[in-house]
């Protein structure tokens, strides 16, 4: 009887223990899995030191000068990966389309470019919160001799033409705003459509704030100014609010950055780094009521 009474005990034991396997089994095969794939990939980066990141080519956000990768999300990714005790960044540039492929493709561990969060990519990546906004910008002839300030200023003179690059999407932005076809002139890149205006062929030209602006710079033409104090027109995607991505497997990485990235923002940090980069403080800081699920789901 004895006999039987611990074989039977020896039995439910056993059923136990497997009982607690298979639940392991199953965390590590549903949501388990996800979070221990995700502390994995940060303790991995942690141990290796460095991390691999794409950018796209688009000064001020990210570029290369003199085999240097420098911009301002350039600057913010290395600030929070230092703080996360990841050191090095194996930094490669890409085409834009290619980034949001490639970090599927596990060819990136992060992507950052100033990429603006909207609905449809928040479907293929695991966003960041929002580091920088940003939204259009507006370059006339010096001293800006009609006044623009506006889309809307361009769309109550029917006299005033517009040069914009061909295929932009400040092409129906404009149209969004009032301004009639005649007054939109095409360009085929940013050089032709200060040429424009420079001669006088056109009155103004647009494009997205910090692209036209760093271009003007580069450009060096005392014959055109930036319209400080330009009014943002109140069109969907204006303004935009920028991030890095992540595989969406690997959330836990994101949040670690995200955690890291608050501390950043708190002390200052990513203003000075935004301001360093020609950015403003006034006018490309990110509201705080502003997160990614609102801007993921339409709200802003």
């Amino acid at each position: 009887m004895k006999k039987i009474l611990l074989t039977s005990i020896l039995l439910l034991s056993l059923i136990a223990l497997a009982a607690c396997g298979s639940d392991s089994s199953e965390d590590a095969s549903g949501e388990g899995n996800s979070s221990d794939g995700e502390s994995g990939k940060l303790a991995e980066l942690q141990d290796a030191g460095k991390v691999t990141i794409g950018f796209a080519n688009e000064k001020p956000y990210a570029y290369e000068e003199d085999g240097e990768l420098k911009g301002a999300a350039v600057d913010i990714a290395a600030a929070v990966f230092k703080e996360l005790g990841i050191e090095e960044m194996d930094s490669q540039l890409a085409d834009f389309g290619q980034l949001i492929p490639g970090l599927k493709a596990g060819k990136f561990d992060v992507i950052t470019a100033g990429m603006a969060i909207n609905p449809d990519r928040c479907k293929n990546v695991a966003f960041g919160e929002p580091e920088m906004k940003y939204g259009e910008g507006l370059i006339v002839q010096k001293g800006n001799p009609l006044g623009l300030k506006s889309y809307k200023d361009i769309a109550d003179n029917p006299d005033v033409t517009v040069s914009v690059m061909a295929g932009a999407t400040e092409n129906e932005f404009l149209k969004s705003e009032g301004v009639g076809e005649k007054q939109i002139q095409s360009a085929p890149d940013i050089p032709a459509t200060f040429s424009a205006v420079e001669s006088g062929r056109a009155d103004a030209t647009t494009g997205t704030e910090m692209t036209i602006k760093m271009a003007l710079e580069s450009a060096g033409s005392d014959k055109l100014e930036f319209v400080e104090g330009f009014e943002q027109p109140d069109i969907d995607g204006v303004p935009s609010y920028g991030a890095a991505a992540f595989h969406k497997d690997n959330t836990e990485l994101r949040d670690a950055y995200n955690e890291k990235l608050a501390e950043l923002k708190e002390d200052g940090t990513v203003a000075e780094l935004l301001e360093k980069n020609s950015f403003s403080e006034e006018n490309n800081m990110v509201e705080a009521e502003v997160t990614t699920e609102k801007v993921c789901n339409g709200e802003y």
